[in-house]
């Protein structure tokens, strides 16, 4: 191992440590926002938080028809969608901040 290349590998190490660390921290960051998403007019409220978990379903009772389960049932799927949909966007944010506060390029 040549002395250049004894310098660059503890550099090297520093970096992937922090880069993980920066990862873990933007995970943490992520799980503990949570973003809202509504179908029906807002008849169907979902909550999601960062790592993609449904933290809050709230369900108007004006639209609980027990004739019309098969609407409620799509509702409630749609609104669940759209909540992880943006917790996903939320978390790549979170893992983008990461790229830029390293000088990497965005891959996320």
């Amino acid at each position: 191992m040549s002395n250049d290349e004894s310098l660059f590998y503890p550099n090297l190490l520093k970096q992937a440590k922090l880069m993980q660390d920066k990862i873990t921290q933007a995970q943490e960051a992520a799980r503990l926002k949570t973003v809202t998403a509504t179908s029906g007019g807002g008849m169907v409220t979902a909550v999601a938080n960062g790592a993609f978990q449904l933290v809050s379903l709230q369900i108007d009772t004006r639209i609980v028809d027990p004739q019309d389960m098969e609407m409620l049932t799509d509702l409630v799927i749609s609104a669940v969608n759209q909540a992880i949909a943006k917790a996903q966007a939320l978390a790549t944010e979170e893992m983008a901040s990461i790229s830029m506060d390293l000088n990497l390029p965005k891959i996320f």
